[in-house]
């Protein structure tokens, strides 16, 4: 390692890194606090009756609204490299990944919802309720808090580093590592991918006796499934690759100084983009919203379905 710091200095990958970070991070904050705080305020106040879609929007930003509160504490930890209490820093990690991976399945189960609705419009009637949606929300809250109760190191007052930095050995272990990627990106990846594409290709199934409307609603539903999966994709797949790359360097597989380099700036910037999900989310409350809630996609369902429909 000593040879990749005389060969490499880390002031330059430190000051990429501050850059970058400068440059994604404050925007994210400022944007997503007043996005997110716009759409608590709107769930909470405008809407009286909430439906499955709602329940899982308003989840979504809180899960949104508690990164954002996080990102202040990661961009201090990254500029100043400052140490600190240890149980402190594991309690801002937590709170960092948790509603990361939280966001993560709630988006999976919105995927999941509309599936249904659309796929299985008899069974949706057994399957979806608000209740149902409830206590699945309450679920990923529980879920994701205790695998970071188990993952960090809540016990120890002494942290050798900073915050967000030069984590522990056992945080990039494989047993730690390889479920993470499995369960907590590729495996809602993979049903958020069947999900979306087995909904689409229901949509575009030409109904005779639809109406214009009608058509015009399938093809703005279409839209709205399309650009929730490009937004999980763009905001997860390089983050995880960047941390899957990430433990190969900890584990000495990859060994170079330049690829170690490259790695470093990549994964920052991967998990930068990663934030910029929280204002994305934002285009799924607006459009969600205005379809679902306005009954426009209810009647696309009806036409497909033949006149059933249980969306709302």
């Amino acid at each position: 390692m000593n040879g990749c710091l005389n060969k490499y200095s880390p002031v330059n990958v430190t000051s990429i890194i501050n850059t970058v970070q400068l440059f994604i991070c404050i925007p994210t904050i400022i944007i997503g606090f007043i996005l997110n705080v716009s759409a608590l305020w709107i769930f909470c106040s405008s809407i009286k009756k909430h439906t499955e879609a709602s329940i899982y929007l308003l989840n979504l930003a809180v899960l949104d609204f508690c990164l954002v509160l996080s990102l202040p504490f990661r961009l201090y930890f990254t500029i100043y490299r400052t140490t600190t209490d240890g149980r402190l820093c594991s309690l801002l990690e937590s709170l960092y990944f948790t509603n990361i991976y939280g966001s993560i399945y709630t988006i999976m189960f919105i995927s999941v919802d509309r599936y249904i609705a659309i796929k299985h419009p008899f069974l949706s009637k057994v399957l979806r309720s608000p209740k149902k949606t409830s206590f699945i929300c309450i679920f990923v809250w529980v879920f994701v808090w205790t695998v970071a109760l188990c993952t960090f190191d809540f016990s120890n007052d002494f942290r050798n580093g900073s915050c967000f930095h030069n984590m522990s050995d056992n945080i990039w272990s494989t047993q730690i590592i390889v479920p993470l990627e499995i369960f907590g990106f590729l495996i809602p990846m993979t049903v958020m991918l069947y999900c979306s594409i087995q909904s689409i290709r229901a949509l575009m199934v030409p109904v005779p006796s639809s109406s214009v409307q009608c058509e015009r609603s399938k093809t703005n539903v279409i839209r709205i499934i399309t650009s929730n999966l490009v937004v999980f994709l763009l905001s997860f797949f390089l983050s995880h690759i960047g941390i899957f790359l990430q433990f190969l360097v900890r584990k000495h597989v990859i060994s170079s100084c330049m690829a170690k380099k490259h790695i470093n700036i990549f994964v920052q910037v991967a998990l930068c983009i990663a934030n910029i999900n929280c204002c994305l989310d934002a285009i799924t409350y607006y459009f969600m919203g205005k379809e679902f809630q306005s009954k426009l996609v209810k009647k696309t369902y009806s036409s497909v379905t033949q006149g059933d429909n249980t969306i709302t």
